[in-house]
Order: C-alpha cells, then sequence, then structure tokens
C-alpha cells in the first residue's frame, strides 16, 4: 500500500450527457476542449489527472482561470464525483463509500478552506469555528474549548465572542482556517484562500501558514493563480491547463525545465536568484579545467543563485562547488550568468 495521503489516478470529469462519448473521443482522437463542446455538447473539466501527496507535504495546484484546479479538488472530498478514474484519501477508496462513510470521512479527515469563508453572521466567531463539531453532536464545552485552541492557533485569542462582521478581511480567514482545523483533520483543501485579500495581508496570512504547517503538518492541497504563490506556499507544484496537469515539480524542477511553452511562459518573469541551486548550473571538474592555488570562493550544491552571486563577487576566481570535502563542480562568472538567464542547468 501506498504511503501517500492523497492519490488520484487517472482523473477525468467531463460535463455534460455525452461524457462517456466525449471522453472516449479524447483519449482516441486527441481531440481538445472546443471540439468536445462542439461535437458532444460536454465541457472537459479534468483530463485523466494523477499526482499523490505525502503526509505533511503542501502541494500547490495553479493554472489560468478555468484551468480545472478547483474542479480537481472538489474530487479528493467528493464533492463532485469523477467521470473516470480513482480518489483514495489514506489508502481508502473515496469514491467506493457509501454515504455514511463519506460524511464521516469528509468531518474527520479532511478540511476545506475557501476563498469567500462563507460565516454565519448571527453567529459568534466560536461558534462558527464549532459548527462542524455542532453538527458531530459535541457537547458544548468541549466545542468551545476545540473552538478556543483552533482561536489561539491562528493568533486570534480573544475574539471568540465577536461577529464575523466586527472582523477584518484577513481576520475573517483565520477564523476559516480555524474552522478548518478545529476538527484535526489529516487533510486540507485550501481554494484560492487569500486571492481576496490586500497584498500584504496575503502575504502575512501566507508566512502565518507556512509557519503554522511547520508545527501542525497537515496534508494540504493548496489552489492558487499566482505563482508567486505557488512558489512560497508548496513543497511540490502541479501546474494544470485546460484541465490537464501538464508539469509537476519543485518551483526549482519547473522553473529550470520547463515542460512545454505553456510553462515556460507561466515562469518567465519569476527571478532565479532564489530558486536555482548551484547543482543545476555548475560544470564537471573535468570540463572545467584545472584548479590551481588557494583562496577559491567554496558553496555547497544546494546553495542558490543569489548565495553565488555574492560570492563571485568578491573574487576573480570561479566558486568551487563542495559536498562535504568533495568537489563536485565549478561555477565561472559565465556560468553564473548564463544560468541567471535561465541557459545553463544540466
Amino acid at each position: 500500500m501506498s504511503d501517500a495521503v492523497v492519490e488520484l489516478e487517472n482523473v477525468w470529469k467531463i460535463f455534460g450527457e455525452r461524457a462517456s462519448d466525449a471522453m472516449d473521443a479524447v483519449r482516441q482522437e486527441g481531440i481538445g476542449k472546443p471540439e468536445v463542446l462542439e461535437r458532444f455538447g460536454a465541457v472537459v473539466g479534468v483530463k485523466d489527472a494523477s499526482f499523490s501527496v505525502a503526509k505533511g507535504e503542501i502541494f500547490c495546484l495553479m493554472g489560468l482561470s478555468g484551468s480545472g484546479k478547483s474542479t480537481l479538488v472538489r474530487h479528493i472530498n467528493r464533492l463532485i464525483e469523477p467521470t473516470a478514474g480513482t480518489i483514495r484519501i489514506m489508502g481508502e477508496d473515496i469514491g467506493a463509500m457509501k454515504a455514511e462513510q463519506l460524511r464521516a470521512t469528509r468531518a474527520d479527515k479532511i478540511g476545506m478552506v475557501f476563498q469567500n469563508m462563507a460565516l454565519l453572521p448571527h453567529r459568534s466567531v466560536r461558534d462558527n469555528i464549532g459548527f462542524a463539531l455542532e453538527l458531530r453532536g459535541m457537547d458544548g464545552y468541549t466545542r468551545a474549548k476545540a473552538a478556543d485552541r483552533a482561536l489561539e492557533t491562528v493568533s486570534l485569542h480573544g475574539y471568540g465572542d465577536r461577529l464575523p462582521s466586527e472582523l477584518s478581511g484577513g481576520m475573517q480567514q483565520r477564523v476559516g482556517l480555524a474552522r478548518a482545523l478545529a476538527a484535526d483533520p489529516e487533510i486540507l483543501l485550501m481554494d484560492e484562500p487569500f486571492s481576496a485579500l490586500d497584498p500584504l495581508i496575503r502575504r502575512n496570512l501566507q508566512d502565518e501558514f507556512l509557519s503554522l504547517s511547520q508545527d501542525v503538518k497537515k496534508t494540504t492541497v493548496f489552489i492558487t493563480h499566482d505563482l508567486d504563490e505557488a512558489i512560497r506556499m508548496g513543497d511540490r507544484i502541479g501546474i494544470m491547463k485546460d484541465g490537464e496537469i501538464v508539469q509537476i515539480g519543485t518551483a526549482e524542477d519547473i522553473v529550470t525545465a520547463p515542460a512545454d511553452d505553456y510553462v515556460a511562459d507561466f515562469v518567465a518573469g519569476i527571478s532565479r536568484l532564489k530558486l536555482v541551486s548551484a547543482s543545476k548550473i555548475m560544470v564537471s571538474p573535468e570540463k572545467h579545467g584545472p584548479i590551481n592555488g588557494d583562496g577559491y570562493p567554496v558553496a555547497r550544491p544546494d546553495d542558490d543563485l543569489d548565495t553565488l552571486v555574492g560570492l563571485s563577487t568578491g573574487s576573480e576566481k570561479p566558486v568551487l562547488i563542495k559536498d562535504g570535502d568533495v568537489l563536485v563542480g565549478v561555477v565561472s562568472k559565465d556560468t553564473l550568468l548564463t544560468g541567471l538567464q535561465g541557459g545553463a542547468e544540466a
């Protein structure tokens, strides 16, 4: 059995009465979304998507509006039924679950955070957070204690008696996150939770969530249309286009080796200084030639381009890349400049 917490295998979602015919045509003829719509009156929401998310990992799904990312994430808790494919949650096929088991899985194992928090305006912050626990039948005292713990986790201690209307937008987002955390789920599904916020508040909440994720280690699928946000938040990133996942990898993988022109255009304006490591641009000692004398700056294979720039600025000599005491590569100024421009990755 896989140790992945979330697994999607060959998931399709085609909306329309002739979904099966449309899916067969896409598979056999390779037709695109416009032709599917014209011939079958159907819309391709997700096309043959497969990925897995490890315990504690933040996996970002990103793409332009209409790329299918929100549709795909709603398959994980079966808010949307797939046309074909398998979704497993902690090894269990969620598509095979009966109604009662599905409700329990959603309540106990999966928390969801939306862009629009949909807080109940007539209930206090504490009661909003504890609402799902109330539906489980938890007593009021235990529910309030759980809500207060969640409030403290998201730095809103003391706001439990306020109404949502008394909180700022950023604070309401925290309440939504606290509501998801109160049930202590294994999995968080976050659908563009910060995208409606001002840039400064958004960045602060990103930082808070990253710090929080280090402590609670929730397995997270994070939806965004913003590559900068995906790079900051994600351990890995999946890029979607027209319902299809076109590339999955770390930010460094995607920036240095885009799978196609679509991904290359996506990452074209991203600074490489903090993303690309020495191991991606260094040349072998044999290819570089003899290293004579002392005084060479030294870096590690995982040091980024920003570090290499600082070392190169203070020396006329190339930077030696060492893994421990072993020389594994060399970065000259020319190699570094080419790497900054995006053309020197091995």
